[in-house]
Parts: C-alpha cells; sequence; structure tokens
C-alpha cells in the first residue's frame, strides 16, 4: 500500500521562516554566500526515516552491483534476488527468483525506477510479473513486461487500470531519501496501467525449470494477496502479509478476519521454511516469526493488547513481536 511501513510516521519538512521586512536581504544574502563556497541551498531537511538508513542487517548480504542507484540489489539466495528501493519510503523489495528456463518478479516496485533494465541486467530468460498484491507499490513496473499474472478478483482489475491517487504523495520530498533518477518526470507520474495476461489461483505451481514456485492465496491485506513458497528450498515469499515492520492493516479493502485465516495457513508451514522474504524494508526473516505473527494478532483480536492513537482513525498495537497498525474500533 502507499504507506510508509517501517514506523507510524510522516516526516515533517522544516520549512525555513523568515521576517517579512529583512527577507529580501536575507534571501540575497544567502544565495551569494552559497555561490561563494561553491554549493546551492538545500532544498529540504533530510527526512528522519532516512536518518536510520542504510539498515544494518544489508552489509551482511550479497550486494549485486547496478549502475542504477535506485535501487540496491542482493542476492539473498541461489539465483534468488531481492530488488530494494531504499530511496523511497515505502522501502519496497521484488524479488526475482530465477529459474533454468524462466524467471519470475514477484512484485515490480514502485514505478519510480526502471525496474525493467535491473531485471535485464540480471538475468536473459523471458520474465514473468506477479504481484504479491496490487497496491500501487507493488505494481509500478507492471506496464513494462508482456506477461503479468493475476489472481481473479475485482480488486485486481480495478487496480491493473492504473491510478493516480496518491501517486504524488510518494514522491514528496519527506517521503524521499536522496535523489529521484535521472529522467524522472514527477509530473507524470502515476501508477500505470497493465494488462493481466494469465490468471493465477491458490494451489497453482509455476514451473520456471528446476525451481517450482507454489501460490497460496492470503487475502487479508487486500483481496489479492498472495504469498509463494518453494518447498525445495524453503523460502516463503510472504508479500506485505508479513514483512519486518508494523504491520498496515487499515485499508478500506482489509479484511481483518481472512487475514487471520491466511497467517495462519503460514503459521503452519512454518517447519518447512527457512527464510520469510517480506515485501518491505529487509528480505529476510527468520521462520520462528509465523507462529509469533499468529499469537499475537491473535492477542490483538481479543483485546489483550492495548492500542495507542496514530492519527485520525488509526491505533497502533504493538503486540510482543509484531505491531500492527489498525483502523480505530468503533
Amino acid at each position: 500500500m502507499f504507506v510508509q511501513r517501517v514506523e507510524v510516521r510522516r516526516s515533517n519538512i522544516l520549512a525555513h521562516t523568515m521576517k517579512r521586512i529583512p527577507v529580501a536581504m536575507m534571501l540575497l544574502s544567502g544565495l551569494l554566500l552559497a555561490l561563494c563556497a561553491g554549493v546551492m541551498p538545500s532544498r529540504a531537511e533530510v527526512p528522519d526515516w532516512c536518518k536510520s538508513l542504510p539498515r544494518a542487517g544489508y552489509k551482511t548480504l550479497k550486494r549485486v552491483p547496478m549502475a542504477d542507484t535506485w535501487f540496491e540489489v542482493y542476492e539473498v539466495a541461489p539465483a534468488t534476488f531481492a530488488i530494494y528501493e531504499p530511496k523511497q519510503s515505502e522501502e519496497t523489495i521484488g524479488y526475482l527468483i530465477v529459474g533454468r528456463k524462466r524467471a519470475l518478479l514477484f512484485d515490480s516496485g514502485m514505478g519510480i525506477g526502471d525496474i525493467k533494465a535491473v531485471v535485464d541486467r540480471l538475468t536473459s530468460l523471458p520474465v514473468s510479473v506477479l504481484n504479491s498484491h496490487t497496491h500501487g507499490d507493488h505494481v509500478g513496473g507492471n506496464w513494462q513486461f508482456p506477461h503479468v499474472y493475476g489472481m481473479d478478483t475485482e480488486f485486481t482489475r480495478k487496480s491493473a487500470r492504473g491510478s493516480s491517487e496518491q501517486a504524488r504523495d510518494e514522491i514528496k520530498p519527506s517521503e524521499i531519501c536522496g535523489e529521484l533518477p535521472a529522467g524522472f518526470d514527477a509530473k507524470t507520474y502515476v501508477t500505470r496501467p497493465w494488462k493481466i495476461t494469465h490468471v493465477v489461483r491458490d494451489g497453482d505451481r509455476i514451473d520456471l525449470g528446476g525451481r517450482e514456485i507454489e501460490v497460496i492465496a492470503t487475502p487479508g491485506h487486500t483481496p489479492d494477496a498472495i504469498s509463494l513458497f518453494e518447498r525445495a528450498r524453503g523460502l516463503l515469499f510472504t508479500g506485505d502479509t508479513y514483512y519486518p515492520g508494523t504491520i498496515y492493516l487499515f485499508a478500506p479493502e482489509t479484511d481483518l478476519d481472512a487475514y487471520g485465516r491466511s497467517i495462519a495457513r503460514l503459521a503452519a508451514l512454518a517447519p518447512d521454511v527457512r527464510e520469510v522474504l517480506g515485501a518491505h524494508n529487509f528480505p529476510l526473516t527468520p521462520p520462528a516469526i509465523l507462529p509469533k505473527l499468529l499469537a499475537d494478532f491473535a492477542a490483538v483480536r481479543a483485546g489483550k493488547v492495548a492500542g495507542e492513537p496514530a492519527g485520525t482513525g488509526r491505533v497502533i498495537y504493538k503486540a510482543e513481536s509484531v505491531s500492527f497498525l489498525m483502523q480505530a474500533r468503533k
């Protein structure tokens, strides 16, 4: 979803205020000083969320060098690449899963950078896109690929028509850490429409050649949310159903009952999982988080965790291992 994941916060850019009478002289003096120093005045303060980057865990991962500085790419398992967007507050992560015959891109990111160019650097095989769900921060690059899987839901079909809602908010100075990519046009930035070329359903298996990927319907965050499981390697890709950070469950399309059933399915897989790979912040989490996620969510639903106000109509529940941002109870 087009919302920040790390903490429940929106950074406030500090405005530079000046008294009205001497404003022209102050601006002129400041500009002259900047020119003498060989620099121009900064456009904005660094957002608070940006100050915590880079996340320490990334130092332990194998980074794949890329010319495109909007993305960072890490090989998190053999022929499995996390494509990370650290310069936008969502810190979205997509995954390129490469088999012998074809590859699968699980989420295509914000659509700010050229993810197709990154994918082409990583593999020459045919690539299909499958989204963990169709919120805008996960489908931004779908339009660049000719083969896109989609769940058979009205929510998916509506998302595929594209949207300009909230896209502009995602490139405000408070949401960007550093520079936007060269050639990026902020004035025309939208989530572009894409074509669903193949319907995917719960239980489907995708053969990449030497790698079989199982589709697990995990609705709740959205009606079309899915997870992927590669049983042979114990890799469970969970999208926004789980990622390390506050889990967002407040959107109009969120179904809390469905979410509870979905995480129960995932928790049952824990003995066969080696790594949990979520869609924001950091790619790897030990599988022990899955039963903890289930227990913490159950405690919240049972009223055993006190909520704290977190913006208009929203409450954050900080359980033992996982926090959830939800609509305030009416």
